[in-house]
């Protein structure tokens, strides 16, 4: 039987999406999930004086940004209660999934990872699927939503400042010895009401 999530038929989605708890067999459409992009900016950190100032910078050419195949870290919660992973369809295609952990001890949810497929965004899809990562939050208690984000990723970062995320922090050096060395991960939260 399907276990459906609440917000099934959300206003402003297209189609007839249905979100619903992750199954074992979902795993390869999320591996399969292009979660590249383009952009025509980017948010420049700069070191000052005082600490560091980011601001919206335009870039030419834009920038295409492909995400490599991510290995696994091993660091997954032992508690399956603390991790949660929505996934949309549209019948079979998956128009995007948000993987959800809960750490006691902060009170914090994070969000290890969101995305929708190209041909969806800007039409609900990602706004739903964080809205079920905030009723998790709510449901296990949690005091606020933190995630990261790569500093040229501007869509995304503009569409989580639209969903009343601010900027809690950066790490100048934490893609250092990958292939997105040069790039900010900046770090974003959002309180729980």
């Amino acid at each position: 039987m399907e276990e459906a999530v609440a917000g099934v038929g959300e206003p402003g989605v297209a189609g007839d999406i249905v979100y619903r708890l992750a199954r074992p067999e979902d795993s390869e459409p999320i591996e399969r999930l292009d979660g590249s992009f383009t952009t025509d900016s980017v948010f420049e950190v700069t070191a000052t004086g005082e600490g560091f100032r980011i601001r919206e910078t335009p870039v030419d050419p834009p920038i295409d940004k492909v995400f490599p195949d991510e290995e696994d870290s091993g660091d997954e919660e032992d508690d399956p209660g603390l991790t949660r992973t929505v996934v949309a369809f549209d019948g079979k295609e998956l128009c995007g999934f948000v993987e959800t952990a809960f750490s006691p001890w902060n009170g914090r949810l994070t969000i290890s990872d969101i995305e929708v497929a190209p041909e969806w965004r800007g039409k609900g899809v990602g706004r739903t699927l964080m809205r079920h990562a905030l009723d998790f939050a709510r449901e296990c208690g949690a005091g606020h939503v933190w995630l990261e984000v790569s500093n040229i990723n501007a869509p995304a970062i503009r569409a989580y400042l639209r969903m009343g995320f601010v900027f809690c922090g950066l790490d100048t050096s934490l893609y250092e010895g990958t292939r997105s060395a040069g790039e900010q991960a900046l770090f974003m939260s959002r309180q729980v009401r």
